[in-house]
C-alpha cells in the first residue's frame, strides 16, 4: 500500500469536470485508490464519493492506492493535481 500527501494545485480545485477528470484517471488502475481529505475517505473511483469532498485549490489530499499498480496511479494523480497533466 502507498500512501501520499499532496497538495490540490488545480486552478479552481476539485470542481465537477477536474473530478471527473480524476475519477477517469484513477479508474485506469487495477488497484484500490481512495483520497483521504477533511477527515473523510473516498473511493477516487467514485465520481459522488469525489464530488463530497469539494476540494480548493491550495488544499491537501491524502492519496491511499493498494494493488499491483499503485505506484503508477499514485504518480498519475499527483501529476494530475499539481497541474501537470
Amino acid at each position: 500500500m502507498l500512501k501520499k500527501s499532496m497538495t490540490i494545485q488545480l486552478k479552481n480545485g476539485l470542481e465537477a469536470r477536474p473530478v471527473a477528470v480524476l475519477v477517469q484517471i484513477a479508474s485506469q488502475y487495477d488497484s484500490t485508490i481512495y483520497i483521504e481529505a477533511q477527515n473523510k475517505k473516498v473511493n477516487a473511483k467514485s465520481i459522488m464519493g469525489m464530488m463530497s469532498l469539494g476540494m480548493n485549490s491550495g488544499e491537501e489530499v491524502c492519496v491511499l492506492a493498494d494493488g499491483c499498480d499503485e505506484a503508477a496511479a499514485v504518480e498519475n494523480i499527483e501529476k494530475y493535481l499539481s497541474g501537470e497533466e
